[in-house]
């Protein structure tokens, strides 16, 4: 079978440290051209030379090449996997450059306290509004050029970057997270058992899922799992435990800076120091103070440089593939497609009833099927009323956060803060809307061109 041709986009992104090692021990991608473009050249041009190595170790014959324009980068794909931080060319992890801790300690003014602020809240939002536009630009190239490729996101906020491409390009879109497979990992840790043997059955969006069956062997283990996490402190998760209890249902143990964003809390406190279920403790929590951050200054760009190419030395080829079941898998999802075998993998995609009380746009993180022509959804059924009524307001969220990322329209951008669980009055959400906007302005031209 002839190789195929794939563009990394966000190539200089260290997630491709991870990502080519994968691709290249994939026995049905072996020959294929693999495109790194970044608008950072430099970042692109050390991937590229890590990736040639991987790809000379492990006998792939993939053939490994930064591309500094992106029509050429773009011309002819098949596949195009995606790791934009919406930040610039920050040289380093998203999280700690100039735009996101505005992100986080801008809303802080306001009483709200971030933690991850990557997929809800003020911060997942802004992420939304940088990122989105980037991603059109490079969709409406790929339109023209490579109409038929299959993009493989794996940017935050994933749901509504997938949605945003979904409704406003002609591009197949696909989310990739591992978030879920954190969740049956952690489980099967705390009953004892291989993942492969559970069966499991969730319901929910990126970052946000509920448990709702789990079974080994024939077996309902569900209650066992929730009896073994209340009893052992070390696999419990104080906010994840607490919401999970007072529903009846289990979380899908997903981090509890990522699960508690999905509710009020955070905008409820009066001071950091007050933060809920010993979350000042936690790794992503930011706040030496209420004008303060204790992340660490970035490293000067020739050090930041240095550091990845260090980081890069010590990656090795793999063996095998990641193993969709347990990880991302996104080099079998790609060569499950390329050959048309139907296999079950863990995707970000439109619900299109799936789960049957929920909008069929609306990007649900779910198992699904692949063959030839791409993927598709594997039926759930209803999500319990709860549920579905959480979702419904973070799925008009996605879409409002969204439409304003296209359009760059701040009465959009108002009614997603208004939306959000978060959210706190009106005339202080203007306000705070105002600073964020004027903080992250050279990344937002569309809302400069709507004023």
């Amino acid at each position: 079978m002839a190789g195929k041709r794939i563009v990394c986009i966000g190539g200089g992104s260290m997630y491709f440290g991870y990502l080519l090692p994968d691709l290249s021990s994939v026995e049905g991608l072996k020959g294929s051209e693999i495109v790194l473009y970044d608008i950072d050249r430099e970042k692109s041009e050390i991937m590229a030379k890590f990736g040639a190595r991987i790809a000379q170790q492990s006998g792939s014959g993939m053939r490994v090449r930064a591309c500094h324009e992106l029509t050429q980068a773009v011309d002819g794909a098949d596949f195009a996997i995606s790791s934009i931080g919406g930040a610039g060319a920050s040289g380093g992890n998203v999280y700690g450059t100039d735009a996101h801790v505005q992100d986080v300690l801008i809303p802080a003014k306001y009483g709200i306290y971030q933690l991850t602020a990557d997929t809800a809240g003020p911060g997942g939002m802004m992420m939304a509004l940088r990122s989105v536009p980037a991603y059109i630009k490079i969709c409406r190239e790929m339109e023209k050029r490579c109409p038929n490729v299959i993009l493989l996101n794996h940017s935050n906020p994933m749901a509504t970057v997938c949605r945003a491409l979904n409704k406003y390009t002609a591009i197949r879109t696909i989310g990739i997270c591992h978030g879920v497979q954190i969740g049956i990992n952690f489980a099967a840790r705390v009953l004892g058992v291989d993942p492969h043997e559970l069966e499991v059955l969730w319901i929910g969006t990126n970052h946000y899922y509920w448990l709702l069956r789990m079974r080994r062997n024939g077996r309902d283990v569900y209650d066992e799992l929730v009896r073994r996490v209340q009893q052992t402190p070390e696999h419990q998760r104080p906010f994840c435990d607490a919401i999970s209890h007072a529903y009846g249902v289990r979380i899908l143990f997903p981090d509890d800076s990522h699960a508690i964003e999905f509710y009020p809390f955070l905008a409820q406190i009066r001071d950091p120091k007050q933060m809920p279920y010993g979350m000042e403790k936690h790794p992503h929590y930011i706040f030496g103070g209420r004008d303060g951050t204790t992340w660490a200054q970035p490293q000067d760009r020739r050090a930041q440089l240095k550091s990845m190419a260090e980081s890069l030395d010590k990656i090795q080829p793999l063996e095998k593939p990641s193993d969709p079941a347990v990880g991302e898998g996104l080099g079998v999802l790609i060569d499950s497609i390329v050959r048309g075998r139907r296999h079950v993998h863990i995707v970000n995609i439109p619900n299109q009833g799936c789960v049957s009380n929920l909008p069929p746009h609306a990007v649900l993180e779910m198992e699904a099927v692949t063959d030839s022509c791409g993927i598709r959804g594997i039926v759930v059924g209803e999500a319990p009323v709860a549920l579905a009524g959480l979702l419904q307001k973070r799925i008009a969220w996605q879409e409002l956060v969204a439409d304003a990322a296209v359009k760059g329209d701040r009465q959009l951008a108002l009614h997603a803060l208004l939306t959000d669980e978060m959210a706190i009055r009106p005339e202080l959400t203007e306000k705070m809307l105002d600073e964020l906007l004027a903080a992250s302005k050279d990344y937002l031209p569309q809302f400069a061109q709507g004023r």
